[in-house]
């Protein structure tokens, strides 16, 4: 149940808040009283996401260039300095074996997934630092944390994610920030319905989602609601004493 004052007063920006968890996170924050910029390259979906935010402003942008991230910083001025982030933009890539794997379609997918990330915690942090304060959760992927053998540039650039958060808890800990990353497993998306996609015919996707499925304890995919339960946690202050950690949000998949 929404607390409507965890995040009273509090100003956040979440990346990729135009569909799926960004979009839950997103409402999630903005039902426990958060001011939000929305950040997202899909102007549509971010009118929708923001219709269920009040007060949210949205910057429409492509997370791997650093003046759409200036353009944040802007869009969040007349709110206060920014407390939270959650960066959940990311892209799946190919689902190929890592020979047939195109140098473009690897560069695309560390740019969005890692540069991407880095791009908008940079420029956030400084006004963290200003405050003594600040809540960051990435998002990562249970890919991230083992090795994937579906899609191994997707596990590559979630496990950078990884490192990247865990670098940044230590670096700044004693400055009043704290850095997360959440590592969901299968998660009803469109994200995921493209995994299966791509495995080819109506009868390799079949068989691939029923793999998925077997190898989840619960037996079950899980929902973006879930996976932004999460994410709120960490940024609030009920987390307060964590900082460095790569939740698993996966059904027991990595149990």
């Amino acid at each position: 149940m929404p607390r409507p004052d965890r995040f009273t007063g509090r100003v956040g920006v979440v990346t990729g808040a135009a569909s799926g968890l960004g979009r839950a996170t997103a409402i999630g924050l903005a039902a426990e009283g958060a001011r939000l910029v929305l950040f997202d390259r899909d102007a549509e979906g971010l009118a929708e996401t923001a219709a269920s935010c009040p007060g949210s402003v949205c910057v429409a942008g492509d997370v791997t260039a650093a003046a759409d991230h200036a353009r944040v910083l802007d869009a969040a001025a007349p709110l206060g300095p920014i407390a939270l982030v959650a960066t959940a933009a990311g892209i799946l890539g190919p689902a190929a074996p890592l020979t047939d794997v195109a140098e473009a379609d690897w560069d695309r997918l560390f740019a969005v997934n890692v540069k991407g990330t880095w791009l908008a915690i940079r420029a956030i942090l400084p006004q963290m630092l200003a405050a003594g304060r600040g809540a960051i959760v990435t998002f990562a992927s249970g890919a991230g944390l083992a090795g994937n053998p579906t899609m191994p540039a997707y596990s590559a650039s979630k496990g950078a994610v990884v490192l990247l958060t865990r670098s940044l808890a230590v670096s700044h800990v004693t400055q009043g920030i704290r850095a997360n990353c959440v590592c969901p497993g299968p998660i009803e998306t469109p994200m995921l319905r493209d995994t299966f996609a791509q495995a080819g015919d109506a009868a390799a996707v079949a068989a691939r989602e029923a793999a998925f499925r077997a190898r989840n304890p619960m037996g079950r995919f899980g929902t973006v609601d879930e996976v932004a339960e999460s994410v709120l946690f960490l940024l609030s202050d009920a987390a307060s004493y964590i900082t460095g950690v790569a939740l698993p949000v996966d059904g027991g998949k990595l149990a």
